[in-house]
């Protein structure tokens, strides 16, 4: 636990690669076109828990793995965002299963460590294109859900993009009061 909360507020921050493609928007909502690098991340699923509730159990356990609790006994440092999956049903709610996606900093991506909990798996993902559109906040479900909709109203006709998934993405740790920056990533067909 120390070095998770060691890792949270003095260890070093890295920026998920990325590249960004074009930008665009309509009436009120502002989006990129991003090309997101690829490489292994710390990933553990919930299923049957609301989103907020899931994600209570999940990020914890991800932190405690950045922070050292893993086979090397090492904080790693943070890589932003940190990444969720979400899965809407045909109304746009959200099912109850989310997957947080951590991405492993470049230092450690040859060989990341060892998580010691069971339910953290490394796994390796390709490159994706998403659409991103930033918002501000502590953000919850029925933010996610209500942001996703504008993004998804601001592309329509003019882009494709998977409806039976979609990434929730945060780049502040939960004492940060103010300014803080989330997203809502739609993934390119």
């Amino acid at each position: 636990m120390l070095g998770m909360i060691r890792n949270s507020l003095f260890g070093s921050v890295e920026t998920w690669p990325w590249q960004v493609l074009s930008k665009g928007g309509k009436e009120d909502v502002s989006y990129e076109e991003r090309d997101c690098e690829g490489g292994k991340f710390a990933t553990v699923e919930v299923t049957d828990k609301p989103v907020d509730e899931a994600l209570r159990e999940a990020m914890p356990k991800v932190m405690k793995y950045v922070g050292g609790t893993n086979d090397k006994g090492i904080g790693m440092g943070m890589t932003v965002p940190i990444s969720f999956a979400v899965f809407p049903d045909k109304d746009g709610s959200l099912q109850k299963k989310l997957k947080v996606w951590f991405r492993i900093p470049n230092a450690f991506q040859s060989s990341p460590p060892v998580p010691s909990d069971n339910s953290i798996k490394i796994e390796e993902r390709d490159s994706i294109t998403v659409y991103s559109m930033q918002f501000g906040g502590y953000a919850k479900e029925a933010d996610y859900v209500a942001r996703a909709a504008q993004l998804r109203t601001a592309l329509e006709g003019t882009a494709s993009y998977k409806s039976d998934i979609y990434f929730c993405t945060g780049y502040d740790p939960p004492m940060k009061p103010y300014g803080r920056r989330n997203e809502i990533w739609l993934v390119k067909t």
